[in-house]
């Protein structure tokens, strides 16, 4: 039977000092093809990807706009949409397909792990583990994968400034399940670290709720932003 290839899309801005190692990570799965969908970087991100025989795509800045235009220009059968700073678990290709097999399957994720020591990254892991597992809501930093033809026939990604990931899985549980691959994928703590836990959940819930009061992304955007200043 022939194995379903898989399309890992990347958007990237400015992200130099990750994209080579997590570039190198996916050197040696199988029946794989990786995009790189830069949104303007002004660094050596495009170089770097470039020079690591990977494929480019150029698109307008956005992380909507980029993973919609990486899935125009991809050939796989699959989807699968990674952050720059983010590493797949080894063996993560037959994972993904196999999760894709199951009883009413549509799309999944795999489960979340910081890259940091502080315990309260501990406590923000379980809360992520809980909700996409009991309300089928993972974010776009735990991987998120579909058939491709699904993702086009739900038209992609909304065109949001924010919240894009979170829009798509409401769309997706709608019409199967979402499976919660257990092993996990490892990103970045440097969100965290930024801002503080405390501050970035509380950012992240404030903007959740806002989009659930139907508050216009374009002014959750600027929450979310001012926020962070």
């Amino acid at each position: 039977m022939e194995v379903a290839k898989i399309s890992i899309i990347i958007p990237v801005l400015n992200e130099a000092t990750n994209i080579s190692l997590v570039l190198a990570s996916l050197r040696d799965a199988a029946n794989i093809e990786v995009i790189v969908v830069d949104g303007g970087s002004q660094d050596e991100t495009v170089a770097i990807a470039t020079s690591l025989g990977f494929k480019v795509v150029l698109a307008k800045p956005g992380r909507a706009h980029q993973m919609n235009a990486g899935a125009s220009s991809a050939t796989g059968d699959i989807l699968l949409f990674l952050h720059a700073d983010t590493f797949l678990p080894t063996g993560f290709e037959t994972m993904v397909r196999l999760a894709l097999t199951q009883p009413g399957a549509i799309a999944g994720a795999f489960s979340l792990r910081i890259d940091g020591n502080m315990r309260s990254l501990r406590l923000v892991e379980k809360m992520v583990n809980w909700r996409s597992r009991n309300i089928s809501l993972p974010y776009g930093d735990q991987g998120i994968f579909l058939k491709a033809s699904v993702f086009h026939d739900i038209g992609g990604f909304p065109d949001l400034p924010i919240m894009e990931d979170f829009e798509l899985m409401l769309r997706l549980r709608r019409n199967g399940r979402i499976i919660i691959v257990p092993a996990s994928v490892l990103t970045s703590a440097r969100r965290w670290q930024k801002l503080g836990v405390v501050k970035t959940t509380f950012i992240n819930q404030i903007v959740i709720i806002g989009y659930f009061l139907r508050v216009p992304p374009s002014i959750l955007v600027r929450w979310y932003l001012s926020f962070r200043h």
